[in-house]
C-alpha cells in the first residue's frame, strides 16, 4: 500500500452563512503531484488553507503523515498566491527567500551565512540567482513566482502546498517551475497544487481532486480527470463539448 502524505476527513468550511466546502474527504499519496481542480468559487484555495490551519473548519480534520499538523509542521511547506506579499516593501529577492528559514530559527536567532547560502541554492534551483540583489518590486510576474517557490524550497519540506503557482507567468518561468517540481517528485517529495488551467492538468498532475464545494472525484488522473467528472464539477450542460475538448 502506498503511504499517505496527507488526508482530510469530513472537512467543512463556511464564510458566515455561505458553505464553501462540504464534507471533503480526500487523500494524497506520497510522491504524487495532486492537482486541486474546480471552477471559480469551488473552494480550492480554501481547502488547502483549512488543511493548514489558516482557515478554521466547521467540521472535520486533516492529517499529515498520519499526524496533526503541529507535530510535523516542518515537513510541510506552503507557497501562497503572490498577491499575499507587499511587493512594494523595500527588500531584496535574497532576503525574501531567506525568510523561508525563519520558522526553524525562531524569534531569537537571525539568519546567518548558512541560511543565506541555502537561499542562494534555492534561487539557483529556480533559475534566478542573478536576481538575488534586486528589489522585489522590480520583478516580473514570473520572477515573483519563482522567488516565491525558492522561499518554499529553502524550508526543505517533504510535502508542498502551492496555490495556483502557474497563474499569470511567462513560458520560461513556467518551464523552470515544472523542472523543479519534477526534481522534487524524483526525490520522493509530495506536491499539492491548486490549478485552474484544465488543458495542462494531465501534464503537471498524476493525481487529481475535482471539487465544487464537495468532492466530485479524487484519485489517479487517468481515472478521475474524465469528461464526465469535469462536466459535473463545472456544471457544464450537455452539448458544451467545445469546453470539454479543451480540458481532456
Amino acid at each position: 500500500m502506498v503511504p499517505i502524505a496527507c488526508q482530510t476527513r469530513n472537512l467543512s468550511v463556511a464564510y458566515r452563512a455561505d458553505p464553501v466546502l462540504r464534507r471533503v474527504n480526500f487523500s494524497v499519496p506520497v510522491g504524487s503531484v495532486m492537482g486541486i481542480v474546480g471552477p471559480n468559487g469551488a473552494g480550492k484555495s480554501t481547502l488547502i488553507k483549512a488543511m493548514l490551519g489558516l482557515v478554521t473548519p466547521l467540521t472535520g480534520a486533516s492529517e499529515f503523515f498520519g499526524k496533526p499538523l503541529d507535530q510535523v509542521r516542518r515537513r510541510v511547506g506552503y507557497m501562497s498566491q503572490s498577491t499575499s506579499v507587499d511587493w512594494d516593501f523595500p527588500t531584496t529577492v535574497l532576503d525574501l527567500v531567506t525568510m523561508g528559514t525563519y520558522g526553524e530559527l525562531g524569534w531569537i536567532r537571525r539568519p546567518g551565512k548558512a541560511e543565506r547560502d541555502r537561499a542562494m541554492a534555492a534561487l539557483e534551483q529556480t533559475g534566478i540567482p542573478d536576481l538575488a540583489d534586486r528589489q522585489i518590486g522590480e520583478l516580473s510576474g514570473g520572477q515573483r513566482q519563482r522567488a516565491f517557490l525558492a522561499r518554499t524550497l529553502v524550508q526543505a519540506p517533504d510535502l508542498y502546498f502551492m496555490d495556483e503557482p502557474f497563474q499569470g507567468i511567462d513560458a520560461k518561468s513556467q518551464q523552470a517551475m515544472i523542472d523543479v517540481l519534477k526534481d522534487l517528485t524524483a526525490q520522493g517529495k509530495t506536491i499539492v497544487i491548486v490549478h485552474h488551467h484544465l488543458a495542462t492538468v494531465r501534464d503537471y498532475c498524476d493525481h487529481v481532486t475535482l471539487i465544487n464545494v464537495g468532492v466530485v472525484a479524487s484519485g489517479p488522473a487517468e481515472e478521475t480527470f474524465t469528461k464526465e467528472n469535469i462536466r459535473t464539477a463545472y456544471e457544464v450542460r450537455s452539448g458544451a463539448e467545445a469546453f470539454l475538448e479543451t480540458a481532456v
